[in-house]
């Protein structure tokens, strides 16, 4: 869990009289998870963030799941995937389950409005692309290699920078994203032996109350659907909050990873705990120093999860012909392992340099059509040894 922070103009007392200069009450705004039994945060409004003028339904499509096939490992071409627009109307869901969605994003352009998602926390990995991650709690600046999670109830928008190629992986959940429980002592600071701890925590820096008056969106999904709340006063008229409950940035590149003399297993790699979802980062590491160590991962069958693979950069020392952008699915049900020639061909070897984010799911995926149409048809085959 975020530890606490405080952050701008906040009085002594919670649920007390808090006033401005002029004599006016700040309006409070407490925000919690779990039935205000589990983290929070209050924020505190220049004016009451319930004052709705307008609303709408906005029209809200994703692409439809595919038609049942095959049950196959598959190999997606994401970097094939661009759709203009900002950074919500550019994501192309490209599968799903009860539990969660993953998509990629490509905005072309800042947002307009501010976005909240009803039913749970997002996670905004950033592939490419530098800008503002902009909330009520402040802004954060991202950069490639950032997660940006999204608590519930934060309102946001990106505002891109300009002239620079922006490529994300979003997953959006049915529930909350947590450092693992592994990591932490029993009262949620990170340990000792954690990959990483509260200083690779990037918090909002800039926080400014917006004190104005004009027509202000705000946009929610909820229940399958996107409804705009139009306001007269700015949305981002916090004077100051304090909780533990905040939108923040982790770099993969501040994820220390854990080796061993011989090969790790993929919890090594955790790094969010989510709602029937386990989040991980390979990062640049070095090898198992066991002299008959064989560093490629061991074949595997998936017998509870679906493990989907999203490449960043780098060699992929178990895998041939995969791409930076390339996403590597592989449903529980058959086994996977490493590509013919690359388990023996790793042996020796010190290190990797590789940058990834997988994504394991405990109830099956299914694969929509956005998905379906950059599908490298022939990857089931890739594991037949050459003639």
């Amino acid at each position: 869990m975020p530890h606490y922070l405080s952050m701008g103009q906040v009085p002594h007392k919670r649920h007390a009289q808090f006033r401005t200069e002029s004599g006016d009450l700040y309006h409070e705004e407490v925000m919690g998870i779990h039935g205000f039994a589990g983290i929070q945060s209050i924020l505190y409004h220049l004016r009451p963030p319930t004052a709705i003028v307008e609303l709408e339904r906005v029209e809200f499509a994703e692409s439809p799941d595919e038609e049942p096939g095959p049950l196959r490992p598959r190999l997606l071409n994401t970097i094939d995937v661009r759709c203009g627009g900002d950074a919500v109307q550019s994501r192309v869901v490209l599968m799903r389950n009860q539990d969660l969605s993953i998509a990629v994003s490509t905005p072309t352009e800042a947002m307009s409005y501010w976005y909240r998602f009803a039913h749970g926390d997002e996670m905004m990995f950033v592939h490419h692309g530098t800008g503002a991650f902009e909330s009520q709690f402040g802004a954060i600046r991202y950069e490639p290699g950032d997660y940006l999670i999204v608590p519930t109830g934060c309102m946001w928008r990106i505002i891109p920078d300009a002239d620079v190629d922006q490529r994300m992986l979003v997953v959006e959940a049915n529930g909350h994203f947590t450092p693992p429980r592994r990591y932490l002592n029993n009262v949620g600071q990170f340990l000792e032996h954690s990959p990483f701890c509260e200083r690779d925590l990037r918090p909002p820096t800039e926080m400014a109350a917006h004190d104005e008056s004009g027509d202000f969106e705000v946009r929610v999904k909820s229940r399958g659907g996107v409804t705009a709340y139009h306001y007269e006063h700015h949305p981002l008229d916090v004077v100051g909050w304090d909780g533990c409950l905040w939108p923040y940035a982790l770099n993969i590149r501040d994820f220390e990873p854990i080796t061993g003399s011989i090969h790790m297993p993929p919890p090594v790699h955790q790094t969010f705990d989510g709602p029937g979802v386990v989040i991980c980062s390979f990062v640049p590491r070095l090898f198992d120093y066991h002299p008959e160590a064989i560093p490629a991962p061991y074949n595997h069958s998936n017998v509870d999860s679906d493990e989907v693979l999203y490449y960043v950069e780098g060699n992929f020392m178990s895998r041939k012909g995969i791409d930076a952008g390339s996403m590597s699915i592989h449903p529980n049900g058959i086994p996977h392992g490493p590509h013919p020639g690359t388990y023996e061909g790793s042996i020796g070897k010190r290190d990797t340099n590789e940058l990834a984010v997988m994504i394991d799911t405990f109830r099956p995926l299914q694969v929509t059509t956005a998905a379906h149409e950059v599908e490298a048809a022939e990857y089931y085959k890739t594991w037949r040894p050459s003639p």
